[in-house]
């Protein structure tokens, strides 16, 4: 199977996934006559603006991009984990995004701890980036970034905030609802 077929597979599988997703959603909700929840959307907290001598419009592009992705992921997270109250945390399907959306080359995101103790050993912060990124998240700060990269290699890393923002998130943390997680590591080409 060659490079191209295997992205074409891949596409469709995701296609195919959140098409199943959203029946199972609705068909779920209708079939155990259950009230349908309506997930209030994640706003993503605004990147900072830049300097008006450095106007760079792909780079704000990039941050335009982290905003959409994050409120994306996030409401989707809620939304599942209100929908479904047992079984896998809704964390989960998006990891397998975040993956999907990697092996297509799209973007890079990444679920990281910031609390030290994390329920994943994958989760521990470990670029210089992920590590500044967990300590400010420790100062209260939601939204972390950072240019890297020269011409066309040039990218966005951005870190939001993820707190515990269901009862369901807390018990499983042994936290209070509302408390620190960690944060999505997001890593957008500038273009």
């Amino acid at each position: 199977m060659t490079t191209t077929d295997r992205k074409r597979w891949l596409l469709g599988g995701m296609a195919g996934l959140m098409g199943a997703l959203a029946l199972t959603v609705g068909w779920g909700a209708s079939a155990r006559q259950a009230e349908p929840v309506q997930a209030e959307p994640v706003r993503a907290e605004p990147a900072p603006a830049a300097p008006q001598e450095d106007e760079d419009p792909a780079l704000e592009r990039a941050r335009q991009q982290v905003q959409m992705l994050d409120a994306l992921y996030k409401t989707a997270v809620v939304s599942i984990t209100d929908k479904y109250q047992r079984g896998q945390p809704a964390i989960m399907v998006a990891k397998d995004v975040f993956e999907a959306m990697e092996t297509l080359g799209h973007h890079s995101a990444r679920l990281v701890d910031a609390t030290g103790i994390p329920l994943g050993e994958g989760n521990n912060p470990e670029t210089d980036f992920e590590k500044r990124a967990a300590e400010a998240m420790q100062r209260n700060e939601t939204y972390v970034e950072e240019v890297v990269g020269e011409g066309p290699d040039r990218r966005l890393l951005a870190a939001t905030v993820v707190p515990a923002v269901h009862q369901r998130c807390a018990t499983c943390h042994f936290v209070e609802e509302g408390d620190l997680l960690g944060f999505i590591r997001y890593e957008i080409p500038i273009r």
